[in-house]
């Protein structure tokens, strides 16, 4: 099926001929860096600009803090050595001190420039030759800690060592009922900590932008005894490195563990985890983002001219935006001034949505209310899953479990889908019953792909037998048949007249009406290591060209931004259709790169990519045209793109969204709660919550049906086709690149649409 349509304007329009562009890293290393530099790099190569790295500048090409920079003669031995190189054009990686240091470095460019030639350094026509400098800046930054971005490079890798950490001491912990406290890196800012947290279920987590009410120490360990009375095993704490109370005074994680001693005597141990989160290969989303924020660099760079402002590329929601430099460091100042003066609800409010949210959201699902204080809504809710498992349910169920009953619900467990609905396979859940649950993989609940037409009259039994109200469906392409056919079957069960809604949960990522489901982002990471090891298996061997081939269905999702993530060099999908010709040409391409660079190749076709052309024969064809110049191996990545623990992304992704499901739902009883019971027969009480774009929408099922192909059970529209040229230019194809989605310049306030108060990027 080819991309639908569009208007589109092509960056061949915008060409770099002539132009320099220059690189660097700055500041702190953070995992994606390297993704960020070799996108800048062969996107400026492209469209025809020469590219320079700037050494010292974790990443291939040094990263510093240069001590010299900010010395007036540290700029000015700058400036000359980029006018000796013909450089305008910069590409800065690092965080807001760096940014802020380019931006200062761009104002007091053509005074530079004017005391070189007093000095006799430059001639006079080399200032108006390179009167401006341009800067654009993408925030590498481990911390998170840069306003105006939803996600900076680095973040997402971090989050993977620290929740890799914490499921390891869950288990000896368990062992041994034991508490750990965790230290992890935030001088400045909480994000790691607060999103661990949420990702882990931990039971107290403190960080400097929002300390603990005096007398925390008490409620500290009020809590972990009630929670090891419930019977719980372990207890964890996390601990920004930059922690402080109310009245501005270190709270360390040896401080927290003296504490818990003293009054609980609980058996506690302390890890910190220090520059093991800076460590390791960068995420799937990682470098997945800093592959799309470099080549959006170089797109800004060339479309600048004298007067553009320097600016950030940015992330808002799941698309990227450019923003003015200094508006984005003045406002991430702000956050550190109003910390200073102990203005944390400020604080709070200037990090954005998605740091407010994410606190809002691990309140309420980390701090269970006394039953005295719950409201009494006389609502039962059933969740269930339906489909096939992916990871990232389970911490969906727990959210919807706890947001439930904190909102005064029953809340009731349905196992094997519709399957064991009919069957009544029903159970009400209370709130230390989904206690854990967040790293589990798999569906613990059960699912099964059954649709619900199968067994509608027992299902409308079951509703009525256990009076339920509302539904909350976590699943794929199954999910959205079945609340399909359950609003159809409203017409002759009003047991099925009451709210639904479903949150998209598959590794495919094959739903209309979301750009993004859970499970996804853990399928892609397996997709990723994986090819990294394969690739790895053939380093210093003879020249070697590997097939993979990944799950999907007819969705090329997983097999071509885990293409772009693992550097593929050619990716065969069933959305955009290929012939022998292709395939001879990808062949040849690849020929030619192996005589000359590469030692390895990686190709991914997706399962149901074309019927003729399968695995088995593009493996015999690239062994058969390869030969005398690269061997081949295949590998069929299977059900492996399904297993394992939830990644950190899919974890906070499952709990957000499906609290907000959970609030839509009690919107929704109390609107059509009338004359005693519910009845809810409109096309808007039966919705998908998805991503689209920059937002969490609630969208009717029913209108769902025209963007929705339902033979190859996939949406007609994909976001991330957009994405395949750039995959091509990486892998130094020559193809055409849509930007109509970009060159806009926005401004920090006033960015996020009203929306977005669940922003998907953590």
């Amino acid at each position: 099926m080819a991309q639908p349509d569009s208007k589109k304007i092509f960056f061949e329009n915008l060409s770099g001929a002539g132009k320099a562009i220059a690189v660097l890293t700055s500041g702190g290393d953070a995992q994606g860096m390297n993704a960020a530099v070799r996108a800048v790099v062969r996107m400026g190569i492209y469209v025809g600009a020469k590219v320079y790295f700037i050494h010292e500048g974790g990443t291939v090409i040094g990263s510093a803090r240069c001590k010299e920079f900010r010395t007036h003669e540290g700029r000015l031995k700058a400036a000359l050595n980029l006018v000796q190189h013909g450089i305008t054009n910069l590409c800065v990686i690092g965080g807001d001190g760096s940014l802020t240091g380019a931006n200062l470095f761009r104002e007091e460019w053509s005074g530079l420039l004017t005391e070189l030639v007093e000095q006799g350094a430059i001639e006079e026509e080399s200032v108006q030759k390179y009167s401006a400098l341009h800067i654009v800046g993408m925030v590498g930054s481990i911390d998170n800690d840069f306003c105006g971005t939803d996600m900076t490079i680095g973040t997402d890798s971090a989050l993977h060592r620290i929740i890799e950490v914490v499921d390891a001491i869950m288990t000896t912990a368990q062992s041994h009922q034991r508490t750990f406290v965790l230290e992890v890196m935030g001088r400045h800012c909480g994000y790691l900590a607060l999103v661990s947290a949420l990702a882990c279920g931990a039971d107290w987590v403190l960080i400097p932008e929002m300390p603990p009410e005096d007398g925390w120490e008490d409620k500290m360990c009020q809590k972990l005894f009630a929670t090891r009375s419930r019977g719980t095993r372990l207890n964890i704490i996390i601990v920004a490195e930059g922690a402080i109370d109310r009245h501005g005074k270190p709270i360390t994680s040896s401080l927290v563990k003296d504490l818990v001693v003293k009054n609980l005597g609980f058996d506690t141990r302390v890890t910190i985890l220090g520059h093991v989160q800076r460590g390791g290969t960068p995420s799937a989303f990682d470098r997945i983002l800093a592959s799309r924020m470099g080549v959006e660099a170089v797109l800004a760079l060339l479309e600048t001219t004298a007067n553009t402002p320097a600016c950030v590329v940015s992330l808002s929601g799941n698309q990227s935006v450019r923003l003015p430099l200094m508006e984005c460091v003045q406002m991430t100042q702000a956050v550190q001034k109003a910390m200073d003066e102990k203005r944390f609800e400020d604080a709070v409010k200037l990090r954005g949505r998605s740091f407010q949210n994410n606190l809002r959201t691990y309140k309420l699902l980390a701090h269970r209310k006394p039953e005295s204080d719950l409201p009494v809504s006389n609502f039962n809710v059933a969740v269930l899953n339906v489909g096939a498992p992916a990871a990232g349910m389970n911490a969906a169920v727990r959210s919807a479990v706890r947001v439930g009953i904190s909102q005064g619900h029953k809340m009731f467990a349905v196992s094997d889908g519709f399957e064991g609905f009919s069957k009544g396979q029903i159970k009400e859940v209370k709130w230390s019953d989904v206690g854990g649950w967040t790293g589990q993989g798999g569906s613990l609940l059960g699912t099964k792909r059954t649709l619900p037409a199968k067994y509608v009259e027992k299902i409308a039994e079951q509703m009525k037998k256990h009076n339920i109200n509302a539904l909350l469906v976590v699943g794929g392409f199954e999910a959205l048949l079945s609340l399909l056919e359950l609003q159809t079957a409203r017409g002759r069960y009003d047991e099925f007249c009451v709210p639904m809604v479903m949150v998209p949960a598959t590794v495919s990522n094959n739903v209309p009406g979301s750009d993004l489901s859970i499970g996804a982002d853990t399928a892609l990471n397996a997709i990723t290591s994986t090819c990294d090891r394969i690739k790895q298996s053939a380093s210093g061997t003879k020249r070697r060209v590997f097939i993979i081939e990944t799950m999907g269905g007819y969705c090329g999702y997983l097999a071509s931004v885990g293409g772009l993530a693992s550097g593929a060099d050619a990716v065969y999908i069933y959305e955009e259709p290929f012939d022998i010709r292709d395939l001879q040409a990808n062949v040849e391409h690849l020929t030619e790169k192996m005589k000359t660079s590469i030692q390895r190749g990686l190709v991914l076709r997706n399962e149901n990519s074309n019927d003729n052309y399968t695995t088995d024969f593009i493996y015999q064809l690239y062994s058969e045209e390869g030969k005398g110049v690269f061997d081949c191996r295949k590998n069929v990545l299977g059900h492996m793109q399904q297993g394992g623990a939830p990644s950190p992304f899919d974890r906070n992704f499952g709990t957000k969204i499906s609290a907000k499901a959970m609030q839509w739902i009690t919107n929704k009883l109390q609107e059509t709660f009338r004359q005693g019971r519910v009845f809810a027969n409109t096309e808007d009480t039966c919705c998908l919550l998805g991503m689209r774009r920059r937002a969490l929408v609630f969208q009717p099922v029913v209108q769902l049906k025209d963007e929705t192909d339902f033979v190859h059970r996939i949406p007609k529209e994909q976001w991330w086709l957009k994405l395949r040229p750039l995959m091509k230019i990486l892998a130094k194809y020559k193809t055409s690149y849509d930007v109509s989605d970009y060159g806009i310049l926005e401004h920090v306030v006033g960015s996020r649409p009203k929306e977005l108060d669940a922003a998907v990027a953590m």
